[in-house]
């Protein structure tokens, strides 16, 4: 049975669905791995890695789709590439599923899409799947780097002969993995850290890596509210979003790096920092707003390209961060890709008997699991993705 790898189909996509260590795990399993040719080339990956781990290359995107039972991708697969599937195949990636125009198709085509993105990040046994949390980690770390590429001043504090150079504040907006991590580098790096985010019950992670939670007074309900629920299903009352607004603009009024992480699957990114807020701000202050691809959090904010407003605030619209650090995220990808795939393995007893890992191998796609219940878009030539 032969596992699928096909090149990304946009210039600003660098990663790989699976990497050679992963060839060399999912041939252990008893799969074939076929990769279209120059797949793995942006992530550092070349074609002879790939042999050398036991995979096929393929010339097209068509050949590999023609060979393949399961298409891995990191991002929905090109409309032409989904006219060549058929009934029975089944793809792996993360497919922006509240947003894709494609599913129907698929259904039609009569294949199992599964997205990752919707993975129960709540399962114990589902954290080593969990492409949302490797990606996102290495996108807080760089997003620090870009904020310090694109700022005029140092991070740490120097002292020299000449005086002292204060160090650079920071502040970060939604405390997810990626703004723990933006937060942990931050610090590293000598600045100064304040941190924000909807959920109470992240104070505790933001000063336990040096950061100063931004707080915002709250009622002694709201309070047990936020606390009984974890910070999760907590909706706040009109006046707390008032109030840490107020807090968020004079935090951001005097800062130096502003770095916003807050995405919605399925909706437009809260709008986090508006242009009155901007107006405030210093000349040479940089905002990095992670998720200008899904509508912004930062007013104005291009996605892939970094604007000046009129007072000297640059704001960078960072789009796809995980694609800069391409080898990384592409093998952390893969390894989510991989852990996945062994829950689509049906247990050795039901399969047929032989004594190498290929014959004995055998797919078992059951929606009643927990998991693929949960990521499978379509199944049985059906839409399965509840409506947002």
């Amino acid at each position: 049975m032969k596992i699928g790898v096909i090149s990304a189909d946009v210039a600003s996509e660098s990663r790989v669905a699976i990497t050679p260590d992963a060839v060399k795990k999912l041939r252990k399993l008893g799969f074939e791995v076929v990769i279209q040719s120059g797949a793995g080339k942006a992530a550092y990956y070349a074609d002879e890695l790939y042999q050398a781990s036991g995979a096929d290359i393929a010339s097209s995107s068509a050949e590999v789709i023609a060979q393949s039972r399961i298409i891995t991708t990191v991002n929905d697969l090109p409309a032409a590439a989904i006219e060549g599937l058929t009934s029975g195949q089944i793809v792996i990636g993360m497919l922006d599923p509240y947003r894709n125009t494609q599913l129907d198709t698929y259904a039609t085509k009569g294949v199992t899409a599964f997205a990752m993105e919707l993975l129960p990040r709540t399962l114990s046994r589902a954290q080593n799947m969990d492409v949302l949390s490797s990606q996102a980690n290495l996108a807080g770390y760089k997003a620090v780097l870009l904020a310090a590429n694109e700022y005029s001043r140092p991070f740490p504090m120097f002292m020299t002969s000449a005086g002292t150079v204060k160090p650079a504040k920071v502040v970060i907006l939604g405390v997810g993995v990626a703004g723990l991590q933006a937060i942990a580098t931050a610090k590293r790096l000598g600045a100064v850290v304040e941190a924000s985010d909807l959920r109470p019950t992240a104070r505790e992670q933001v000063e336990s890596l040096g950061g100063k939670w931004l707080d915002v007074p709250m009622s002694a309900e709201e309070a047990e509210t936020a606390k009984s629920t974890g910070g999760y299903a907590w909706t706040p009352s009109e006046q707390y979003v008032k109030d840490q607004a107020a807090v968020v603009d004079k935090a951001l009024s005097n800062a130096d790096i502003v770095i916003t992480t807050a995405q919605i699957p399925g909706r437009n990114a809260p709008r986090l920092v508006h242009g009155a807020t901007l107006a405030k701000m210093k000349a040479g202050s940089v905002l990095i707003d992670m998720a200008a691809g899904t509508g912004g959090n930062v007013e104005g904010s291009v996605p892939n390209e970094t604007i000046t407003t009129d007072n000297g605030v640059r704001i960078v619209g960072a789009a796809n961060i995980p694609s800069m650090l391409a080898a990384q995220s592409s093998d952390l990808y893969a390894n989510n890709l991989v852990n996945f795939i062994t829950t689509l393995i049906a247990p050795a007893s039901d399969n047929a008997s032989a004594s190498d890992a290929s014959a004995n191998l055998a797919l078992k796609l059951d929606m009643e699991d927990e998991i693929q219940g949960a990521l499978a878009v379509t199944h049985d030539s059906q839409v399965r993705l509840a409506k947002r």
